[in-house]
């Protein structure tokens, strides 16, 4: 099914959103919900990365050790990290242990550090109005990358950031607000004034 359906709830929902229950959670309240918040961002930015190849069931139902892990995503904290909390991190089987993912995510916590604005105010930059995007019908309507999200990619990595191509930063976009994928007849789309 590619187009929306009607959960056991009730409510109709983006298909992928409906089952499992820990889908159905993000979907319902995370998910294209605006986030403006630098550490929520960055937390964000590093678990598209290390979703990337993989099932973002996976990374969701490891959220809570990568928050352990890394320090609640605080940038500097992070980008403080040295060969031993590498270690300690590749040895940490509750999360995803890819050495260029952990490598990135500290090498990103010091970009984010060094920005001149705000990670928030950088990124929110590239997200289109909803004037200019089509309400999706379908799954086949959603983009995988968009030229904000490469634009915002190519920005990204010529401020520093690492494992961050234009589909990770549309993730990225999809995940923290800045554009609106729900699809059309979706329960979470409707509601009043969120987007």
């Amino acid at each position: 099914m590619r187009g929306p359906v009607q959960g056991v709830d009730g409510r109709t929902r983006c298909p992928w959103g409906d089952a499992p229950a820990d889908y159905r959670a993000y979907h319902d309240n995370e998910w294209g919900r605006p986030v403006t918040d630098d550490q929520a961002l960055f937390e964000r930015l590093s678990l598209e990365a290390f979703q990337s190849g993989l099932s973002w069931l996976t990374i969701l139902r490891k959220r809570e050790a990568f928050r352990r892990a890394f320090a609640d995503f605080a940038p500097a904290v992070v980008a403080a990290y040295d060969a031993t909390d590498v270690d300690r991190l590749l040895g940490d089987a509750a999360i995803v242990r890819n050495l260029a993912k952990i490598e990135a995510t500290i090498a990103n916590a010091g970009a984010t550090c060094a920005l001149d604005v705000p990670l928030a105010q950088l990124l929110w930059g590239f997200a289109p109005t909803d004037a200019e995007r089509p309400v999706p019908a379908s799954l086949d309507d959603v983009a995988a990358a968009t030229p904000e999200s490469t634009a915002m990619a190519k920005e990204l990595k010529r401020r520093g950031f690492r494992f961050v191509g234009p589909t990770t930063a549309y993730a990225l976009m999809q995940a923290s607000g800045m554009v609106d994928d729900h699809l059309a007849g979706c329960w979470v789309r409707r509601l009043a004034g969120q987007h």
